[in-house]
């Protein structure tokens, strides 16, 4: 029996971050880069533009479908002293947006806080060895840096996801980190007591607009931050090649062979777009509260297409999105199914095509 070699015990990520997934462009604009750098930066502000919004004749694939003047501003806020705050609707594609100019940036997009209600200071800035602690005191031994000690140490961008859903006291303790860009640790003495921010630091964090309210940011902290806000794709055609090659390369890492049904996805797109219509899709009836965003829309693309192949060898159907879809478009509210429900019995029965007429005669499927 030969000898497993590394690679093949290797695991596979089910996500690798943007910079190993696209390390051969990065590689090749760093090879190409003859434009001014920032300090700190590992390309310049074009080539990380390009990084991001694509450029067909250097074969640097498209990653982020928005405005590219959006993202023009989003690099230019990084190279001042001022953090970037990237808000818009659940499912925009803002930590996408956060992940690949990081990446772009500083050459790693790890450096990250997850923001919850349960996200604690040691979480963001340091915490302890506490057996180190304990056997030989408080020393840079015993340190545990968190994400942003690392990334002011190294100059390297951190991203705080989802800042508004932390306390507001934790939410603070950011404001001498973009202010004064130190960050003190009163445990050690000397030196070691003080990191100061090497040139590359910065912050991206990002908050979405159904969380306002929730924990608002603080006058001062808002200071600190140029806000950007990422809109919904307004076109029906974009938003359906994103699901399309979104879910496919979701698939392929699932081990699913065939394709997605491109009839089956513009089914998909134009009901998570009427549903989230200011009528619902349903005759001025209030638009949908579940979040039926395009991310949304490529997990139930995602859903329909390992149903149908595990289940049966076959791309999914109809009756598969309509299995699938009572878990997403019904999550927050009851009234969110019925209104589903409406829209497959008033809606769907008057659209033309095969796959809406699959979709109407599938709607008994839809569970109470």
């Amino acid at each position: 029996m030969p000898v497993p070699t590394a690679a093949a015990d290797r695991p596979v990520l089910q996500r690798p971050p943007a910079e190993v997934r696209f390390a051969a462009e990065l590689a090749a604009l760093r090879e190409q880069d003859a434009d001014p750098r920032p300090p700190g930066w590992a390309l310049s502000l074009r080539a990380a533009r390009r990084f991001v919004v694509g450029d067909e004749r250097a074969g640097v694939s498209r990653k982020f479908v928005g405005n590219a003047t959006l993202v023009e501003r989003a690099l230019v806020t990084l190279a001042t002293d001022r953090g970037l705050m990237l808000v818009g609707e659940p499912g925009t594609a803002k930590s996408l947006l956060s992940e690949l100019i990081a990446a772009a940036v500083s050459g790693t997009s790890t450096l990250t806080v997850q923001g919850g209600a349960a996200t604690t200071e040691d979480q963001i800035k340091y915490g302890w060895n506490y057996a180190l602690l304990v056997s030989e005191g408080p020393s840079t031994r015993s340190l545990v840096p968190a994400p942003m000690l690392k990334g002011m140490a190294q100059g390297k961008v951190v991203r705080f996801e989802e800042i508004t859903r932390c306390p507001l006291e934790v939410q603070d303790c950011l404001l001498s980190l973009l202010s004064e860009r130190v960050l003190a640790v009163p445990e050690l003495e000397g030196p070691d007591g003080m990191v100061f921010a090497s040139a590359g630091f910065n912050v991206i964090a990002t908050a979405n607009t159904r969380d306002r309210g929730v924990n608002e940011m603080s006058a001062a902290l808002k200071r600190r931050f140029n806000f950007e806000t990422v809109f919904p794709i307004a076109d029906f055609a974009t938003e359906v090649a994103l699901v399309e090659a979104e879910s496919t390369a979701l698939l392929r890492r699932s081990g699913v062979e065939p394709a997605p049904d491109r009839d089956l996805l513009e089914v998909l797109v134009a009901t998570f777009r009427e549903l989230r219509a200011p009528d619902g899709g349903s005759g001025g009836r209030g638009g949908s509260s579940a979040v039926l965003s395009t991310a949304e829309a490529v997990s139930v693309a995602h859903a329909v297409g390992v149903r149908g192949w595990f289940l049966r060898q076959e791309p999914g159907s109809a009756a598969d999105l309509v299995t699938c879809l009572a878990g997403t478009a019904a999550k927050d509210s009851p009234d969110d199914l019925a209104r589903l429900r409406r829209f497959l019995e008033q809606q769907a029965k008057q659209r033309k095509g095969g796959r809406w007429r699959e979709l109407y005669d599938a709607r008994h499927l839809l569970a109470d």
